[in-house]
C-alpha cells in the first residue's frame, strides 16, 4: 500500500463490517456533504469535527489543540498544496489529513529579501479515520495510546467549563 493511500481519509464502501463495530455512525453522506461540515460527540467522549472538501472527508478532534477554538468555524485553505483548516481565534494552520501544525519559518532574519517557507510543528490535532460505507458516514477514533495537543480540551471538565462560557439566550419579549 502506498503511503497516499494511507493518508486517504475515505475509505472504500468494501470496508468490512467487522471495522463498523469500533465506528461511529456520523449521518449520511449526502447529508455531511451539503453542510460542509458537521459536529458530534462520538461514544460519549470525543467531540468531532467531520468535514467535507473537495471530495474528500476528514475527521479531526473539533477543538484547536493551542487554545481550544471551534475549528467547525474555521476556513479551509492551502499551504505550501497541503489542506488545512485555520482555526478562527488565533489563525493557526492545522493540515486536515495529518492534524499537523504549520507555520512560516524564516532562516536568516537579517536576509533581504527575507525568505519564508511552511515548515511542521509536527502532529498537534488528533485525526480520525472516516469510511463509508452504502453512503453513511462512519468515525473510527484514534485511540493511539500517545497523547496529542488536542485531547487536553476532549475532558468532561473541559465541556462543563465551555458549556458555562457560552453566554445564555436572552428570553424574547
Amino acid at each position: 500500500m502506498s503511503s497516499e493511500e494511507e493518508m486517504s481519509q475515505t475509505s472504500s464502501a468494501s470496508s468490512s463490517s467487522s471495522n463498523l463495530s469500533t465506528s461511529h455512525f456520523i449521518g449520511k453522506k449526502e447529508d455531511i456533504v451539503k453542510a460542509g461540515r458537521v459536529t458530534k460527540l462520538v461514544n460519549g467522549c470525543r467531540d468531532v469535527l467531520v468535514v467535507h472538501h473537495q471530495g474528500q472527508l476528514y475527521a479531526m478532534d473539533v477543538h484547536c489543540y493551542h487554545s481550544g477554538g471551534a475549528l467547525q468555524y474555521g476556513d479551509i485553505e492551502e499551504f505550501n498544496g497541503r489542506l488545512c483548516i485555520v482555526c478562527p481565534w488565533h489563525k493557526y494552520k492545522i493540515t486536515l489529513a495529518e492534524g499537523e501544525s504549520l507555520y512560516q519559518a524564516v532562516d536568516d532574519p537579517t536576509a533581504k529579501p527575507l525568505r519564508t517557507y511552511w515548515r511542521s510543528k509536527g502532529v498537534k490535532q488528533r485525526v480520525h479515520k472516516v469510511t463509508e460505507v452504502n453512503g453513511d458516514v462512519y468515525v473510527t477514533l484514534n485511540d493511539s495510546g500517545e497523547a496529542i495537543e488536542s485531547d487536553v480540551y476532549q475532558t468532561e471538565k473541559y465541556r462543563r467549563a465551555s458549556l458555562k462560557a457560552k453566554p445564555k439566550a436572552k428570553p424574547k419579549t
